[in-house]
């Protein structure tokens, strides 16, 4: 391969690395850290400040206008302008020469709309700092601080809790969904409650994984496990949910406070309250998609449920949801369906309403359907909803550990600096030691760190003490490459060779022992990666991208610098260490 590729090439991985380190850089260096904690929130906290912020622009706004209609937004509010100028070109009008206040407010053809495209602008920042968070280095419990909880799942409890109505054949698969029902609900609970970016995974076949980095309350998070939803069924007043709507349509901006409470509460009736309607988006996720008005009298508490599941009307095709009462809950929902025929049931789960459907006739046998244009997936959702109530899987907490979030920073510190200190006193023997030629391995060197961390951002990593402990133990195993190139470069300058030929053979010859030792050490490490678990894995992955990126520069990029300095510098000595005659 010819010079010029091996340049094209370099340029081509640095570029390519950057690209990978870009998110990193942005929101370890970039992102202001209150935009971090919004964007590290639940998907609600991110929606409830997206809505929040644009109420108050909309208030601050219609509240400027109204005392001076030509008055100039002030440079916080400056980017709505260049939204309303762009709203004024889509509608094929006259971009007003001065945008006042008054003006940018024409713009819009109702509040709801102004309110709409606000919301977007900050809903957009927050999701782009959050994606760079996702495609960033993340970093683990031990740097960041926070804690991490192993829960068991009582599923013998479970199962006994059942009594005779589960069949012996059915257990196993009564325990696998108990299981996926408890990491539902946890995993729910969890985001709701606006915990930092939770991992939430199953471990064997009754743990569960918890780990939530950042600063996190350990009574408050216990309380949050052990904690049971809360699924009831109650009436929709469909009279006042249209009411309702056409309110909210008409003052988007003052509906809610910051907390989400009705500002005038006189706008529904006393006995009944709002809630969201909401439904799974494609990530599963809670989307709120419209509002109900729905009595605060609980028709049907969820305890009541014995079983759900989905089935397909015969007559239709259509997916329905079907699940069975105990006696208690026949009674009570026979004797409520037939007082409420033709008025509509809501399904509600920790405050959301999940499913609004017509009570069609009396349901006195305590097998109920729910059925409309649902889809397999919608119906799938509600099941799990209504499954809640009746997998009641026990749930204890095995473990905890909880790591303190300054002394993530002490080891951030100290990683840091041992890393720096390292490479430091390395790159100071190379220089002295093989003089000029030390140059080459302290930009290998460099690069080598740079591709390392590119590599770890690229496969959003976390990096751990172990990690960092893999790559110091990198650095010192990457300066062998140089040396032995360095060494056998020396012994074909002291046979007498030119510059050029002392450069290639010495690279020759050193490439077979470089790969070999080099080829060794990432089999351990993959092995280790595979078959270890937590700090050891750490330790194995950094250790592997190491081992690979050192390779790279030692054997491409140093020899492309000391090529570099032959045919372009025309240099026809090497400075390579002491006592060499050229």
């Amino acid at each position: 391969m010819n010079k010029r590729a091996r340049f094209v090439i370099l340029l081509a991985v640095l570029a390519i690395c950057f690209a990978f380190l870009w998110p990193s850089i942005s929101w370890y260096g970039r992102t202001p850290k209150e935009v971090q904690s919004l964007a590290l929130g639940s998907t609600e906290s991110i929606k409830d400040y997206s809505t929040n912020e644009a109420s108050k622009d909309v208030i601050a706004i219609k509240q400027l206008v109204k005392e001076n209609p030509d008055a100039k937004l002030n440079e916080s509010l400056a980017w709505i302008e260049k939204k309303a100028a762009a709203k004024y070109k889509k509608l094929g009008e006259k971009v007003p020469a001065e945008m006042t206040a008054k003006a940018v407010l024409n713009a819009y053809s109702s509040e709801l709309e102004f309110l709409n495209d606000l919301e977007s602008y900050y809903r957009e920042k927050i999701k782009k700092a959050k994606k760079n968070y996702e495609q960033s280095v993340k970093l683990g419990l031990d740097l960041s601080g926070g804690m991490n909880v192993i829960v068991r799942a009582d599923l013998d409890a479970a199962v006994a809790a059942q009594g005779d109505s589960l069949a012996a054949s059915d257990v196993e698969a009564f325990k696998k969904d108990a299981m996926e029902n408890a990491l539902e609900n946890l995993t729910s609970r969890i985001d709701r409650f606006g915990l930092t970016s939770p991992t939430i995974r199953q471990q064997g076949d009754d743990r569960i994984y918890i780990e939530i980095p950042g600063a996190a309350q350990a009574d408050a998070i216990n309380t949050l496990i052990m904690g049971k939803g809360m699924l009831n069924f109650r009436l929709t007043d469909m009279e006042a949910t249209s009411a309702f709507r056409a309110y909210y349509t008409q003052h988007p901006a003052s509906t809610f406070n910051a907390a989400g409470q009705l500002m005038d509460p006189s706008v529904i009736p006393s006995d009944t309250e709002v809630l969201g309607l909401y439904s799974k988006d494609s990530y599963g996720l809670d989307v709120r998609n419209d509002w109900l008005v729905v009595k605060k009298e609980i028709a049907l508490d969820g305890k009541h449920i014995q079983s759900a599941e989905v089935r397909t009307d015969p007559y239709n095709g259509q997916p329905t949801v079907c699940f069975k009462l105990d006696a208690e809950g026949t009674t009570i929902f026979g004797q409520f369906t037939s007082e409420h025929r033709g008025e509509y049931l809501c399904i509600v789960s920790d405050d959301k309403a999940k499913s609004n459907a017509m009570i069609n006739e009396p349901i006195t046998t305590g097998d109920v359907q729910l059925s409309g244009a649902f889809s397999e997936q919608e119906a799938r959702n509600i099941q799990k909803v209504l499954s809640t109530a009746w997998l009641n899987v026990p749930l204890n907490v095995e473990s905890q550990q909880v790591i303190g979030a300054s002394l993530g920073e002490v080891a951030i510190k100290q990683g840091v600096m041992a890393i720096l200190l390292g490479l430091g006193l390395i790159l100071v023997f190379m220089l002295i030691f093989y003089k000029g030629a030390g140059i080459n391995a302290v930009v290998a060197q460099v690069l080598n760190l740079y591709l390392m961390f590119s590599i770890l951002s690229a496969f959003n990593y976390t990096l751990t003490l172990s990690a960092i402990a893999g790559m110091i133990l990198t650095i010192g195993m990457a300066v062998d490459a140089n040396v032995l190139v360095f060494e056998r470069i020396k012994e074909e300058l002291r046979a007498g060779k030119s510059r050029v030929v002392a450069i290639s053979m010495g690279f020759d010859n050193a490439l077979w022992a470089i790969l070999d030792s080099n080829i060794t050490t990432l089999i351990a490490a993959l092995f280790l990666s595979f078959l270890g678990t937590g700090a050891v894995q750490g330790f194995a992955v950094s250790l592997a991208i190491g081992v690979i990126s050192s390779v790279f520069t030692a054997l491409f990029v140093s020899r492309l610098i000391f090529d570099f300095q032959s045919d372009v510098l025309h240099a026809k000595k090497i400075s390579i260490g002491w006592g060499i005659k050229q």
